[in-house]
């Protein structure tokens, strides 16, 4: 389900950088106002979640599965992704206004520097994640614990049927 997560992400990370050009050139007109209230909903929600299910459930699992010489690479790894979810987080708030004020009509668009900070720290943020968090929790995490990390993301994302967190090879 992460992986889903992520794909979805960079295709709304995208969504937005079309956005803040469509603005500039069209305006606040009706599909830029559409788009603007999917993007708002999306990272106010989905990507506010998406953050929760790591934070919440697998990084705790991850944490509590360590042995010998993970357990500094894991608690640095989980260290940084935590903080690089503050940084999206803060750097979403203030995109979060002028997109606001666009889907609500309001002739307003982000700064398109800023939203290409943005973008680049999510795609960076969801390739070390691909690379190295996900492949780890692969290798280190029991299936009961794969399963509890499933059940509480089903909940919070109100989900009735996930993706396996692991494919079996």
């Amino acid at each position: 389900m992460l992986s889903h997560l992520h794909a979805r992400t960079l295709q709304h990370c995208e969504a937005l950088r079309q956005l803040v050009l469509r603005l500039e050139e069209c305006g606040c007109d009706e599909q830029s106002r559409r788009a603007a209230a999917s993007v708002l909903r999306y990272f106010d929600v989905c990507a506010s979640q998406y953050c929760s299910d790591e934070e919440e459930d697998l990084f705790p699992a991850l944490l509590e599965s360590m042995a010998g010489s993970d357990a500094v690479c894991l608690r640095d790894l989980t260290s940084a992704m935590a903080q690089q979810h503050r940084t999206l987080e803060m750097m979403w708030q203030r995109l979060r206004k002028p997109l606001a004020a666009a889907a609500a009509g309001k002739p307003a668009a982000p700064e398109r520097g800023s939203v290409d900070v943005f973008v680049a720290l999510y795609r960076s943020h969801i390739e070390r994640e691909q690379i190295e968090l996900l492949p780890m929790a692969a290798r280190l995490l029991t299936d009961d614990a794969l399963g509890q990390v499933a059940s509480s993301m089903r909940k919070r994302h109100s989900v009735t049927s996930l993706s396996p967190l692991r494919a079996r090879h």
